[in-house]
């Protein structure tokens, strides 16, 4: 039987602009990560989001899921959530990424990412407004 590691992803708007990371294959992601045993997605994707960011969030819906192939070569269970902002700092990259940015919507399709991820922020878009 074959498994999969499940990876929960947020996406957070503050002031118009979605908040991506850059991982060391030089693509952008959302903040997040695999879940621990007897931790919620909903706890994932806090924890996950202020490790790599110092954002605190609140978790909102679902936005999307979909098996994800890393390089052609693993697959990972991704899972998005639409994520709320808690007050109004500044992020913080953490040693997880090489760098971190706010970008306002008509951008993303112009960033190197997977198109899963582009789905679900467009989707969190259209949700918030």
């Amino acid at each position: 039987m074959l498994s999969y590691p499940v990876s929960i992803k947020g996406v957070v708007v503050r002031g118009g602009k979605v908040l991506l990371l850059k991982n060391e294959r030089d693509e952008w992601e959302l903040p997040g990560g695999r879940i621990e045993p007897g931790e919620s997605p909903q706890e994932c994707v806090v924890r996950e989001i202020a490790e790599e960011t110092g954002w605190q969030v609140t978790p909102g819906p679902i936005l999307d899921s979909w098996m994800y192939a890393i390089a052609g070569k693993w697959h990972v269970f991704i899972v998005t959530y639409g994520c709320h902002l808690v007050g109004d700092s500044e992020p913080v990259l953490s040693h997880e990424h090489k760098e971190i940015g706010l970008f306002a919507v008509d951008e993303v399709p112009g960033l190197t990412m997977p198109e899963g991820y582009r789905r679900s922020i467009a989707n969190w878009f259209a949700r918030l407004s």
